[in-house]
Order: structure tokens, then C-alpha cells, then sequence
């Protein structure tokens, strides 16, 4: 326990984290699941993250000096209505400030290490409808920031701050998201190129605090999920499962879901992103769950597979065992500085293995590989990197791989500790998809279409659980039960 302790903080410098919040990170037990309620009565580090956007600045910028400007969303009213759209604040603004109010605007000044957060001010008309906004006071007292104005000193306090700098003082910021109204009059130089890098780039090394955040988001997700095991053989339709998970995340605290949620029964479980949710469940074998809430902006992404009925079919453990498989020997060869094509390279080798050993393959697997048959049953990538944004930044993804194991690989490179990476590996029997396959000679010669006929029913099976990457290994955020016998327990004693 004293060496995880180290490396966490060796891998998060100054943050302060408790021993029992790395045990609950390391081993998942029900004693120590909520002593991430202890970091997050601190205030989110807004601080030191401006700071390390402005030092990845100054190490690709010569002589780098000035301020960093950044725009909160601004409130944006329906297409022919009065009432405001679903508010999502922007990511970046919320990195560096921690604010999730509509219309505030923000300015580090990377020479005096001081941040200002600016905030509306108080629109006399608008209180009898919307209550008192958050006051300065109170603004001070709930984000870590330097200094709190309003909104209408935005430019004066730019003009005043860039008149003290030296020549040649930059404001750096994010091209289309700075208002028509704003002026950078007093700085020489505006650049627009480097600051959305570094805030993506900075972005994918979580800290301690964000670690807790979406050790939160994931256990009311990981909750969720078990409760729709619960109500999966007593409802008819999908939308009764939606409303399941949907419910108890708005119950938890967790009000805002991190993507639209995926619930495939049957055969819909083969469309990776499926959208309707509002299909009959009657004579169906399984339901593919897909759905994660988010804690203060930050996701979790879930996923598991399980039987209506309570009884996985013969046909349908067979897919759910290789999957698993897949996931347990994925997770288990990930640590810092693993290059992340050779883990999905392994997930589609255990594929291969597990699918030649049901029979649905036949011929020699090292072939298989080589002409990339598998993607048929795997198209996807292995998973994707996870903190404000489901799909977050830093992948560096190459979508135009002509590579078509790899194309769709949302992350390319090394992984660093501190690092938060969904791993989601997945058999899908989806005939738009392997219908090119089995009338293509290259690829139909390694199909066993007797055998493959027996598992359409199955749909699709994923299970996806979201792991921080450390120095030695990896720890495990998600706490949804995804061991086959126990779901069917769950699902029978409901």
C-alpha cells in the first residue's frame, strides 16, 4: 500500500490523497467506496491545471508571456421559443476554472500567476424569474481562483493587465469562442493556435481530485446498471430500462448523463451506437447496456451485456466468455508507457482464438489476422481516453488508417500514468457489416456459416469498465457487476 501511495503521488504531484482513497481505487471494496467524498470536499484544482497549461505553453513557445482567455458557454435560447437550451458547459473553460455557470468569462495571467474569473452580474429583471445569480463572494468561496469581477469589466481589465506587460506579451486563445464584444487592443501579439493543444494535451493526466470525480460518476453508473439488471425481466420495452437508469443517476446527484444512452435488446445490440431505445423486449435473449452518468462534468462509460431472462444461452456464453476474456487480458497487460495498438492487437487475437474454438472460424488464426477477418466481429476500437468528455482528448486518432484493425483506434500512442482508458472489447453478428465478408473469397474461406448461423440471436455482446493507468498496472473505476453467474443471480432473485 506504501508504494501505490508513492506512485500516486509521484504521478499527481501536489495533490493530497488519502492511503483509503488509492485502497478503494486498487481493490473496490465495499468499505472503502466512499472515501472519494473526503477529496471532493476540497475545491476543484483550477489553479495548478492553468498552471501546467501555461507551462506546456512556455515549452512550445519561445519566451512565451501574457495571459490565457478563455469563454464559458454562453446561454442560447431554442430556435423559435423563449426557453434556453440544455446547458453543457464548455470543457475548456471548465478545466481551468471549475465553474460550471452560463456566460462567465476567465483570465490567467501565466506572469503573475493569477487567475480572475469574471461572472454576470445581477440583472434586476431576471431575479423574479430565475432567483439571485451566484455572487462575487460566493464565486471567490467556491472556485479556486485569485480574483472574481463581473462581466462588464472584461475588457477593461484586459486592457489594464495587457498595458503593464513588456512588448512582445501574448493573449493566448481559442479561435471561435472569444465574443464580438471582447478586445485584445493591448497586447501585441494574438494567438489563437496553441492554448486548445495544451488544455487537450494537459488534459488527459488526471489528477487526484478529477480521479475522484469520476470514481463518483462511476459508482452511481456502476449502481445504475445493477438496477436495470434488477427490472430487465419485468419490463416489456427499452425505454422502461432507460428510464430505470436514467432515474436512479437524477436520484444520486449525477443529473447530467455523459452520452445518449445505448439500450439494444436482441439483435439491436450488433449497432454499436444504437439511438432509438424503444423497441419490445418479448422473445429477446439479451440487452446491451450502455450508459454512464457524469459527476461536476466528468463521465464514466459503462457497458454490460446480460440475459433477459436470467440464463445466458449456450450460444450467448460463448460470445460473453471470449469477451470477457478479451477485457481480463486487456486489462492486465496495460500499465504506463504500454503502446495501446499492441493491447487492441491482443484483444482481436483472444477474438480469434475463442471464435476458432466455437467453430464460427476455421483455418489457420495467424492468417485470420493477416487479412484482418476479425474485423467483421470487431470492428471498433479497443476503448477511448475518458475524463470531461466521453470520447476524451490526446488520442490522437488516425481515422484515415488504411489499416481497418486500426482505423477506428480513437487512441494511437503510449499511454501515461494517470491516464484514465475505457477498455470495451466486443462480438457482434451484425449482417450489414459481415455480409461483404462472407462474399468476399479472401475472408469466406475462414467462416463456418452452419456454426455462425446459431449466434445471430445474440446480437452483440461489450462489456467496458474504465481503468487509470499507473506506473505498474492499472486500477479499476467501474464496480458494475460483470462476473456471468453473478448478473444471472441478480437478474433471477429480482
Amino acid at each position: 500500500m506504501r508504494t501505490l501511495f508513492s506512485s500516486f503521488n509521484t504521478i499527481f504531484p501536489r495533490i493530497t490523497t488519502s492511503t483509503t482513497t488509492i485502497a478503494r481505487y486498487q481493490t473496490m471494496t465495499t468499505p472503502a467506496r466512499m472515501d472519494y467524498e473526503t477529496t471532493l470536499k476540497g475545491k476543484y484544482p483550477a489553479k495548478r491545471h492553468a498552471q501546467r497549461v501555461a507551462d506546456y505553453i512556455r515549452n512550445k513557445v519561445a519566451g512565451a508571456s501574457g495571459v490565457l482567455y478563455l469563454e464559458g458557454r454562453a446561454t442560447k435560447l431554442l430556435e423559435d421559443n423563449d426557453e434556453a437550451e440544455p446547458f453543457r458547459q464548455r470543457r475548456y473553460f471548465y478545466y481551468l476554472t471549475g465553474c460550471p455557470l452560463a456566460d462567465c468569462h476567465y483570465m490567467y495571467d501565466m506572469d503573475a500567476d493569477k487567475s480572475t474569473l469574471f461572472i454576470p452580474p445581477i440583472d434586476p429583471e431576471s431575479v423574479i424569474w430565475s432567483g439571485l445569480p451566484v455572487s462575487v463572494d460566493e464565486a471567490k468561496q467556491n472556485w479556486d481562483v485569485d480574483e472574481v469581477k463581473y462581466t462588464t469589466d472584461v475588457n477593461a481589465t484586459l486592457a489594464h493587465v495587457g498595458s503593464q506587460k513588456p512588448k512582445g506579451a501574448s493573449v493566448f486563445a481559442i479561435p471561435h469562442q472569444v465574443s464580438d464584444k471582447v478586445t485584445f487592443l493591448e497586447f501585441d501579439n494574438k494567438n489563437f493556435s496553441i492554448l486548445k493543444e495544451a488544455i487537450e494535451v494537459t488534459r488527459v493526466v488526471k489528477d487526484g481530485y478529477e480521479l475522484a470525480m469520476m470514481a463518483k460518476a462511476n459508482d452511481i453508473s456502476s449502481d445504475g446498471h445493477k438496477a436495470v439488471m434488477q427490472k430487465v425481466k419485468h419490463v416489456q420495452n427499452e425505454r422502461e430500462l432507460e428510464a430505470v437508469f436514467l432515474g436512479h443517476c437524477i436520484a444520486k446527484g449525477a443529473r447530467n448523463q455523459a452520452y445518449h444512452s445505448i439500450v439494444a435488446s436482441g439483435r439491436a445490440a450488433a449497432t454499436l451506437h444504437y439511438v432509438p431505445n424503444n423497441a419490445d423486449m418479448a422473445g429477446k435473449l439479451n440487452l446491451l447496456l450502455d450508459a454512464g452518468g457524469e459527476w461536476d462534468c466528468y463521465a464514466s462509460d459503462i457497458t454490460r451485456t446480460f440475459p433477459i431472462s436470467g440464463k445466458f444461452t449456450k450460444e450467448s456464453r460463448d460470445i460473453y466468455d471470449i469477451v470477457l476474456k478479451m477485457q481480463n487480458d486487456c486489462i492486465a497487460a496495460l500499465k504506463e508507457g504500454v503502446l495501446w495498438d499492441d493491447v487492441h492487437l491482443l484483444a482481436h487475437k483472444i477474438a480469434i482464438d475463442g471464435l476458432l474454438q466455437i467453430g464460427i472460424l476455421q483455418g489457420d488464426k495467424d492468417e485470420i489476422l493477416e487479412n484482418r477477418t476479425s474485423v467483421a466481429f470487431f470492428p471498433h476500437g479497443l476503448g477511448h481516453y475518458l475524463g470531461m468528455d466521453t470520447h476524451d482528448t490526446g488520442g490522437n486518432p488516425n481515422y484515415a488508417d488504411k489499416d481497418t484493425m486500426f482505423r477506428y483506434l480513437r487512441v494511437r500512442g503510449r499511454l501515461p500514468a494517470g491516464s484514465v482508458i475505457t477498455v470495451e472489447p466486443g462480438i457482434y453478428f451484425c449482417n450489414f457489416i459481415m455480409e461483404p465478408f462472407l462474399k468476399d473469397p479472401k475472408h469466406s474461406k475462414y467462416f463456418n456459416a452452419h456454426v455462425l448461423d446459431k449466434y445471430w440471436d445474440v446480437g452483440g455482446v461489450r462489456i467496458e469498465d474504465n481503468l487509470v493507468i499507473t506506473k505498474d498496472g492499472t486500477y479499476n473505476l467501474t464496480t458494475a457487476p460483470k462476473n456471468p453467474e453473478e448478473m444471472e443471480k441478480i437478474i433471477q432473485q429480482s
